[in-house]
């Protein structure tokens, strides 16, 4: 998981500092726009990665009353 973790890091940083270069954010202001975006970031990556899934459990075995087992081999 650390390897998700970084690469939503790299992005976050990337895109503050692009802010930065094109002048829609100030030095100053890098904090509190950092953590806003590292948490987009980061929930928009965790919400497209599917949760570990357990496989099913077998379905209970039900049995009809009156029904016996079938012969194999098929029609003669």
């Amino acid at each position: 998981m650390a390897s998700i973790d970084e690469n939503i890091l790299k992005a976050a940083k990337e895109i503050v500092v692009k802010f930065i270069e094109c002048g829609r954010l100030s030095p100053s202001g890098f904090p509190e726009t950092f953590q806003t975006i590292y948490r987009t970031v980061e929930e928009t990556v965790k919400r497209g990665i599917p949760p570990a899934e357990k496989p099913p459990a077998p379905a209970p075995e039900t049995k009809t009353p009156g029904s016996a087992p079938k012969a194999a081999g098929g029609r003669r």
